[in-house]
């Protein structure tokens, strides 16, 4: 199982510029809201996508999805974990918590 990363380490870290936020929604979900600076990277697209968008396999890299009983989030980052990547974390409880938090978002 991924390890994960808490919101405040997530701030934090997306702050200070030395993690690499991934959504794992994508779609519609993307473009009506994203945690700031995130790209999208769904479960279907890792294989073919994954080297372009995450060139650096020893790169901090926070996955999301929705909140805890999402599962995309996992499934991306075990993806991920399976090409190579050595530092992923799964924010599990997603853009909801990181909103009701009252974090700023990213749209389009």
């Amino acid at each position: 199982m991924t390890a994960l990363i808490s919101r405040d380490e997530l701030k934090k870290r997306i702050d200070d510029r030395s993690v690499t936020v991934v959504d794992a929604l994508g779609g519609s979900y993307y473009e009506q809201q994203h945690l700031p600076g995130a790209v999208a990277l769904t479960a279907d697209e890792v294989a073919d996508r994954a080297a372009e968008v995450l060139p650096d396999k020893d790169a901090l890299i926070a996955v999301y999805c929705s909140n805890p009983a999402c599962g995309n989030s996992q499934a991306v980052s075990t993806a991920l974990e399976g090409l190579g990547y050595t530092q992923v974390r799964k924010y599990r409880e997603g853009i909801q918590d990181w909103v009701e938090g009252g974090l700023p978002v990213d749209r389009g």
